[in-house]
């Protein structure tokens, strides 16, 4: 399957790996030419990287794929030719002018600063500077005032986080939330290339009447649901996936005492995480004014038909940039007006990874 997926234009079948991305869905300025690595080349995310910087339109002057030793020598297919992946060295960084890093973060906290210093711009994938308030978290859609002058690092939020934040920013923009209550349905990607692989062979095990033994996520993952495999906070009894949420979500929003409970569980899905949101306002809101806001809100796509029963699906999330949203009604647990409940659906590997970056590049380059 090789498929360009206009907006409207649902995914019959899901691709894990191979997935084009609606081209609408990067801008087609070119702008100056650039030199630009891939930390990370090789993983889920940093293959889709390297399709997005394909698509992106941008004057790709040079890039460079880096990944371990293990993967130097390889060729892999760039814009119609062949890139060779280089280790990753100390000296990587040299006439790079922007590096984007998906490779743990290790790797991160280690190379981000020697790329810096080498004069590159780090967009960087990993955890390692979320949280830092000298480093810009950024959703290009909602926060992009945040990124100074003469950037260093900027870090690239959780996916669950970036997600979101895409529909609920502009909703508090307008009506401030008081409360979110979130349930996540997340999938194999989030967990890397190797969870992916380990929920196809485990489900053709489980068909086929045989036994697998997992390797990569603790749990039997062919046709079962579990808590989220982020180790468990003792202390508050929330996963270490649920924490990152909730303290990306407030930086993001710029809203550092907003109220977030969180529910983080994996399902057996390919790509592209779902979510159910109960959104709390200061005030009385309706659904229709919620449908107004986000049928006007950058990189939100709404899906609902309720005859036919249709809203966000992660099938149909897959592949393409925009956050789904759909399920759009009062809360009825709630007497006084104030909350409404919706139901989401974005890529993991592009909105709430890969995408997310070179969007953020891209208005670098501008």
């Amino acid at each position: 399957m090789d498929q360009t997926l206009s907006p409207a234009q649902p995914l019959k079948e899901q691709g894990p790996m191979n997935i084009r991305i609606a081209p609408e869905s990067l801008s087609q300025a070119a702008g100056r030419p650039i030199s630009v690595a891939v930390v990370g080349a090789t993983g889920a995310v940093g293959v889709e990287i390297r399709e997005c910087l394909e698509r992106s339109g941008l004057n790709l002057s040079n890039v460079r794929l880096l990944a371990s030793k293990r993967s130097a020598g390889q060729s892999v297919p760039f814009a119609g030719g062949t890139l060779v992946i280089e280790e990753l060295t100390d000296a990587s960084f040299q006439g790079i002018d922007y590096a984007l890093f998906s490779a743990g973060s290790g790797i991160s906290k280690e190379f981000g600063p020697k790329a810096v210093a080498a004069g590159a711009v780090v967009i960087d994938n990993s955890s390692a500077f979320r949280m830092d308030e000298a480093i810009p978290l950024v959703v290009p859609e909602v926060n992009l005032d945040v990124i100074p002058a003469q950037p260093g690092i900027i870090a690239n939020p959780n996916c669950v986080a970036i997600i979101a934040t895409v529909p609920l920013a502009p909703l508090n923009a307008r009506h401030t939330i008081r409360r979110l209550n979130i349930a996540t349905y997340q999938a194999a990607s989030g967990a890397g290339a190797a969870a992916m692989e380990e929920l196809r062979l485990s489900t053709a095990a489980y068909l086929a009447g045989e036994h697998y033994e997992p390797r990569v996520l603790k749990h039997p993952y062919a046709f079962n649901v579990f808590s989220h495999n982020a180790a468990v906070n003792p202390e508050t009894g929330y996963n270490g996936e649920e924490e990152k949420v909730i303290e990306e979500t407030r930086k993001i929003m710029r809203r550092p005492d907003l109220a977030i409970s969180i529910t983080c569980v994996r399902v057996p899905v390919l790509r592209a995480h779902s979510m159910a949101v109960t959104v709390e306002f200061d005030e009385v809101v309706s659904p229709d004014t919620v449908r107004a806001i986000l049928r006007d809100a950058p990189g939100v796509r709404i899906v609902e038909d309720i005859a036919n029963n249709h809203f966000p699906m992660p099938n149909e999330a897959s592949g393409q940039g925009d956050v789904l949203v759909g399920r759009i009604r009062r809360d009825v647990g709630d007497p006084s007006g104030r909350s409404i409940a919706l139901f989401l659906a974005g890529d993991q590997l592009l909105k709430g990874a890969a995408l997310n970056a070179v969007q953020i590049l891209q208005q670098l380059v501008r």
